[in-house]
This record gives structure tokens, sequence and C-alpha cells, in this order.
């Protein structure tokens, strides 16, 4: 693949719940398509929609979306984007799964029934609302770096283990006799839907999700009004944002590739790392 290293290239991230029945056809277009555009990252289809983060000159990032975008159901798919000076992936990828985002549970459709959407200026008046239970979809080495105030954590390793997590929470809240308000939220909004439509499934009404997720907030919302404490965890060259999108400063365990918490201490020795220390807030 030739990359261009002397212009900024685009990175878009990108889902989409919407049915795709014939998600092998359109991966073998895409495969093409990004090879020819010599774009890099990966792309996941499957029957419930598409998820992806890639990155390329921003013409080729824009033909690849115009593509996406012919088919029905994603005409309003819209990547959230940013820059950067080399490739931070190193091939093209396009992948067909059983889902979009793992969850594990068949059935779970969240293009039809994901929690209502809150946009970021109204999320604060909904999770200070003491009625309202908060929940970080997250895994534990994401929430390690930042969460929301009074945000519950799953302690979940992967996505997969939030169902179970979950049961046993609705478990005993209908052991209490409750059925709570309940306002979820990740990264970009992609586990949230999927949680909250998995949250409904069971049973629970009242239940809510951060439009465009923890991104969305922290580009809309002003730090001195902001509920978010820490920094966001991506899964891309940047590992860390806060407020106003800019980029934290942080490093990867080289033995397992989760982010490092905090710093040297006063005798040297090195930041943590939340997956192999079990570390679970900061």
């Amino acid at each position: 693949m030739s990359h261009e290293p002397a212009s900024l290239l685009t990175v878009a991230a990108f889902y989409r719940f919407a049915p795709l029945p014939h998600p092998e056809a359109l991966a073998t277009d895409l495969r093409a398509l990004g090879a020819t555009l010599s774009l890099s990252g990966s792309i996941i289809l499957a029957q419930e929609g598409m998820n992806g983060t890639i990155a390329g000159s921003a013409d080729a990032v824009e033909r690849l979306f115009a593509r996406l975008r012919a088919e029905p159901g994603f005409a309003p798919l819209a990547p959230r984007l940013h820059s950067t000076e080399r490739h931070p992936f190193a091939r093209w990828k396009v992948k067909v799964k059983p889902e979009i985002v793992t969850m594990g549970r068949p059935g779970v459709d969240a293009a039809q029934g994901a929690g209502t959407h809150v946009p970021p200026a109204q999320w604060n008046a909904l999770i200070s609302d003491p009625e309202t239970i908060l929940i970080d979809t997250r895994n534990d080495y994401e929430v390690a770096l930042g969460r929301f105030a009074g945000a519950v954590d799953p302690m979940t390793a992967s996505f997969g283990d939030f169902p179970d997590w979950f049961d046993a929470q609705a478990a005993q809240w209908r052991a209490e006799g409750r059925k709570p308000r309940i306002a979820m939220y990740c990264t970009g909004g992609i586990r949230c839907e999927k949680s909250t439509a998995y949250a409904r499934a069971q049973g629970f009404e009242e239940v809510y999700h951060l439009k465009g997720g923890i991104l969305a907030y922290l580009a809309e919302v002003e730090e001195a009004a902001s509920l978010w404490d820490g920094a966001c965890f991506l899964f891309d060259e940047r590992v860390g944002i806060t407020h106003g999108e800019r980029v934290v400063p942080a490093a990867l365990c080289p033995a397992c590739g989760q982010p490092l918490v905090g710093g040297a201490d006063e005798g040297g020795s090195a930041p943590a790392c939340v997956r192999c220390t079990g570390i679970g807030e900061v």
C-alpha cells in the first residue's frame, strides 16, 4: 500500500445500526475500493450494520463514504474525523462478523430497540438527577482513565461480559421492587446503543444513552460545566483525549497493550498498567 506522509491524512471513525442483508457482497466491494484508494484501517460488517475506523487522504475517505452511504439505510452515516501526519493503521481490512460490536446475545436489535438518545447539552441534567442510575458500558481499562462523576463501573474485561453483569443488577433491582431510570454511555455511542437495547429487552422502559458518546460530550460541553473527570481512552494513535478534543499524554503497556495510568512516583517507578496490576480506578 502506498501511504502519503507528505500531507495530513484524515482518520474517520463511524458506525451505524441498520439492516445490511448482504454484508459479504459489500465487503468484497470495499476491499477492492480501499486498496485502490490506499486506505488503511478496518471495517466490520454484519447484518445489523457497520462499524469501522479508517485513514487516508481526505478525498479517498470521502469516496469511501459515498460508497457506504449508497447502501439503503446508511445515507445518514456521519463519521467522527480527526487529522494525523501518518497512517495509524498497518493495513486495510474488511471483515464480516455476526455483530459489529460483540455482545454475544443474539436477537438484540439496536437499530429499533435502543434507548432514548440524549444530546450532550442535556446530559448533565439527566445524570445529576438522583433517581438516575448512570452506567459506564466500557471496559475496565477505559474507565480507569476517566468517567462521569457518579457512574457505576461494571469492571468488565470485554463488552461480552456486560450482559451477565447487567442481568445480576436487574435481578437485584427486581428483588428490591425497583425499575430504575437508567442512563448509559460509552466512547462514541455504539456500545451504549446496544446496551440500552439489551436493557429494554429485559423489561426496563426508561433507558437513555449519550448521543455521540463521550467524544461528542467532550467536544460540545464547556469544561467549566462538565461532569467528566479524567481522559477518554481511544482505540487509535492518540490513546486519550479530554475537553476540546485535546490529546492527553498516555502510553500503552508493552505486555498487554492497555493504558498506563499515572506518572512515575518519587522513587522513579513506572506508571501502572490497569490490566496487569488490576487497578480499577484513578
